[in-house]
């Protein structure tokens, strides 16, 4: 194929191809080349959080200083994610009936 279409404009493809949003991107928050930053306010409350990070198999770089206020928003975010609400799907017409009767759904509970 050739790089201009009719009117000498540039070729899409290869504009999209080349540029655009990372799926495929390598770069996650926790792992050895990007470890969490955390701060602790005292060496107790840091051997917890390294206990922790170590427990999910996770990499950050700890620091204390008491004279600055806790940050562990990193780790708490990858911590809690939040999981999608799944539903069981209803019964179509012509499914067997949940209640074990034998019958279609539409000619017993539907």
């Amino acid at each position: 194929m050739h790089d201009l279409y009719y009117k000498g404009r540039i070729h899409t493809r290869e504009n999209h191809v080349t540029t655009g949003y990372n799926t495929k991107r390598s770069a996650k928050l926790g792992t050895k080349k990007y470890p969490l930053t955390l701060i602790v306010t005292s060496d107790e409350r840091k051997t917890e959080v390294a206990a922790l990070v170590a427990e999910n198999d996770l990499f950050a770089d700890i620091t204390v200083d008491s004279t600055v206020e806790e940050n562990i928003n990193e780790l708490s975010a990858i911590l809690n994610k939040v999981e999608t609400t799944r539903f069981d799907s209803t019964p179509k017409r012509n499914d067997p009936c949940s209640c074990n009767s034998g019958k279609k759904y539409k000619k017993c509970c539907g």
